[in-house]
């Protein structure tokens, strides 16, 4: 196969402006995302598993949805309110050939945490793999003070109080060769002040998944993380303005943002043996972007 340049191989901004309300659909996305439908190939790493990802409806969470499910597993998809996304992720799971269960709910919930847990193991009677992906991430602001508490709660419930309770909830589950895998962002490192309380939950996120790596460890659960940089996700058209949306993903080193599929692999890797002996790692997939 011929070689792509990368800073070519997807859509490159400008892209056209658009905004869209919290939490955003990707059926309103142009250029829409490219979630690995026709571009993913999976090579039966994760044959027989099973997968609960949360924020599975679109972006990101689809991409991981569809390449586990070209992988061999069989996926649980928690999402917000998204339903017709979650259907889409649902009909892709399902035409390669995988099951899929949609558990629509609110993750500041901490039943809802519970719940999605119980029923993925109810369903398919085993879990392997807890991909903590959903994240609030609000609009853009000039400064702190425009941050209010509401926000930050929600923020702070969803991105990271979330994932300790859904993990909490997965643990009892989870046998030797299991794996958590979260996702947190550049933003820990290269925290912008207008989304800085989205920011400081990826922050948390990082050290959240290092102590639980070493917790885990000597019970044989492998727990990593994603730092993306840019992708092109609803969170995006969803949170800023129609002029830095367009430009989304020009600062990156590669000149243009991720498309979901780039961002598959990663996570297929860190779910499979090819990542047995990786724990409390986190792995950028940033176009260049530096972590640190």
């Amino acid at each position: 196969m011929q070689n792509q340049d990368p800073r070519t191989k997807h859509p490159e901004p400008p892209f056209p402006e658009q905004t869209q309300q919290h939490p955003g659909s990707e059926q309103k996305m142009d250029p829409p995302p490219d979630y690995g439908e026709e571009t993913y190939k999976g090579h039966d790493r994760l044959r027989g598993r099973v997968a609960l990802i949360t924020g599975g409806d679109s972006g990101i969470g689809r991409a991981v949805a569809l390449a586990f499910a070209k992988e061999g597993a069989d996926v649980a998809i928690a999402y917000l309110t998204e339903h017709e996304d979650a259907e889409t992720t649902r009909a892709a799971v399902e035409k390669v050939g995988r099951k899929a269960i949609l558990l629509p709910g609110d993750l500041s919930d901490a039943g809802y945490c519970r719940e999605i847990v119980e029923r993925t193991v109810e369903h398919f009677g085993r879990l392997d793999i807890l991909v903590n992906n959903a994240a609030y991430q609000d609009k853009a602001v000039e400064s702190l003070s425009e941050i209010t508490h509401e926000r930050l709660l929600r923020s702070f419930s969803v991105n990271i109080i979330a994932m300790f309770n859904t993990a909490r909830e997965a643990l009892p589950h989870l046998e030797p060769g299991s794996s958590i895998i979260n996702v947190t962002s550049i933003q820990a490192y290269q925290p912008s002040p207008p989304i800085l309380d989205y920011a400081a939950t990826k922050g948390a996120i990082v050290t959240f998944t290092k102590g639980l790596a070493h917790e885990l460890a000597d019970k044989g659960i492998r727990v990593n993380a994603v730092a993306p940089g840019p992708v092109w996700t609803p969170l995006i058209p969803a949170s800023f303005e129609s002029e830095r949306v367009a430009k989304h993903g020009t600062k990156a080193p590669l000149g243009r943002s991720a498309q979901p599929v780039e961002l598959a692999g990663a996570f297929v890797f860190l779910a499979s043996e090819d990542a047995s002996y990786v724990t409390g790692e986190v792995l950028g997939v940033t176009g260049g972007g530096l972590l640190g």
